[in-house]
């Protein structure tokens, strides 16, 4: 199982979404991952890899920030469709 790091320590990557992008010649991924470590707390990280590294400074967000993301989005309707439909 891969592993990544985060400000809160090592984790395993347990799923991870590639969405393969490109700007002019350059060509990247955005990912998105749901990461756990080892004492179980998981988070979702988006980041953005060339060749499968995630690169300059992957947002990190604990399940419980993302709780309070999914109340957010009810105060913001427009984001709340871009980031779920």
């Amino acid at each position: 199982m891969a592993k990544a790091a985060t400000p809160w320590g090592s984790a395993a990557v347990i799923e991870e979404l590639s969405l393969p992008q490109r700007v002019g010649e350059r060509r990247f991924a955005s990912l998105v991952q749901l990461l756990e470590t080892p004492k179980g707390e998981r988070f979702v990280r988006f980041a953005y890899s060339t060749g499968g590294t995630a690169r300059r400074g992957p947002v990190t967000f604990r399940t419980r920030d993302l709780e309070r993301l999914h109340e957010a989005l009810e105060r913001t309707p427009a984001l709340k469709e871009a980031l779920l439909g």
